[in-house]
């Protein structure tokens, strides 16, 4: 069984970043994906902010959960280049990240992700991706 399939029947923990980082699928599928996810307190920087890691691995994790809709069977990806540009911070409420697929060819693949706040839909991050398309 796939990661998507495996997703639909169990849900997000099958993901153990999801469940450690309490990350909520919002919904997936045709090249799309979102997600949310609380910020917390020990998410944050010395400075008080959220950590900028934090928007990187969350849109990370949605542009590849859209990638995976359009993976035929026996395929994997590994990422190859990712490249963030941070545009507001938060340090509290909700952040939601969504991921689309640009371009899926045979050997490699491109996508955006954005991170955006969950409250007023202000854009917090933005995300360009390529993946190295593996198998098949």
């Amino acid at each position: 069984m796939g990661y998507i399939e495996r997703l639909k029947e169990v849900g997000r923990d099958v993901n153990p970043f999801f469940k450690m980082m309490d990350i909520e699928i919002e919904g997936f599928g045709d090249g799309h994906a979102s997600l949310s996810m609380k910020v917390r307190p020990e998410m944050l920087n010395g400075a008080g902010w959220l950590q900028g890691g934090v928007y990187v691995a969350l849109a990370d994790e949605a542009v590849a959960l859209a990638l995976y809709t359009l993976l035929e069977e026996g395929e994997r990806i590994a990422t190859i280049d990712e490249h963030t540009c941070f545009i507001k911070g938060v340090n509290t409420g909700t952040i939601v990240a969504t991921g689309d697929v640009i371009r899926k060819g045979r050997r490699v693949a491109f996508a955006d992700g954005e991170v955006t706040s969950g409250e007023d839909g202000t854009l917090l991050s933005r995300t360009s991706t390529s993946y190295a398309v593996i198998g098949r």
